[in-house]
């Protein structure tokens, strides 16, 4: 596996843990939609990339400025 694609699953996972915990499910559902949950309403919509190369904006931010930078170029 390449290195920096294996830094970056570790990352997420990392924070995945550190916000959901060690939490039991009751089935597997029921943890895909609380995973899904935190993916949508916080990783990608809330939290800060913290770096300075992206402006200190979330990842959804960064996808929306990257679109508009798009429609303006063309």
């Amino acid at each position: 596996m390449h290195r920096g694609i294996n830094a970056a699953a570790e990352s997420f996972r990392a924070v995945l843990k550190e916000e959901i915990g060690t939490r039991f499910w009751t089935d597997r559902a029921t943890a895909r939609a609380g995973i899904f949950d935190f993916i949508e309403t916080f990783y990608n919509r809330r939290r800060p990339r913290k770096h300075i190369h992206w402006g200190y904006l979330t990842p959804h931010e960064t996808r929306l400025r990257y679109r508009q930078d798009q429609a303006l170029a063309a």
